[in-house]
């Protein structure tokens, strides 16, 4: 049998979208989103805790939906799980487990405008979509 590796989370945009391009002209966004659990505990009590994820949009798509990507934004996402690994300044190993995103899709709520606007990536450039290793994960918000 195969395997799945899929990911959707519908959340909120922590800050606006950071664009980058590669050295070869790949346009990359980088997205931090929360989701929130919210329950009722055993003594009544609302809880809530909130998981950041960070999500890696390339090409097109984050050229096309970088301007509407902005800090509190809802949106929809599918895409898949990928880890990972580069040297930092000290050489020490590191590791951070991110989503590649296929699509995002700007729902209402939060800043920006674009609402229902949905941008799926281009199978035909899955090969040219990787990024490069040693990006640092400075930028997440925790």
């Amino acid at each position: 049998m195969g395997s799945v590796n899929k990911a959707i989370l519908v959340g909120n945009l922590g800050r606006d979208a950071e664009m980058r391009f590669t050295p070869g002209g790949q346009a990359v966004a980088t997205l931090n989103l929360a989701t929130t659990e919210v329950w009722t505990d055993k003594e009544g009590q609302r809880q809530e805790k909130t998981e950041w994820h960070r999500i890696v949009v390339w090409g097109r798509q984050a050229e096309s939906l970088s301007q509407y990507l902005v800090k509190g934004k809802q949106i929809y996402v599918e895409g898949r799980l990928q880890t990972r690994q580069w040297d930092d300044k000290d050489g020490n190993k590191r590791y951070t487990t991110e989503i590649k995103a296929d699509r995002i899709t700007l729902l209402g709520g939060g800043g920006g405008a674009g609402r229902g606007a949905a941008v799926e990536r281009e199978p035909a450039h899955a090969a040219a979509m990787q990024e490069p290793a040693d990006v640092p994960e400075d930028d997440i918000p925790f």
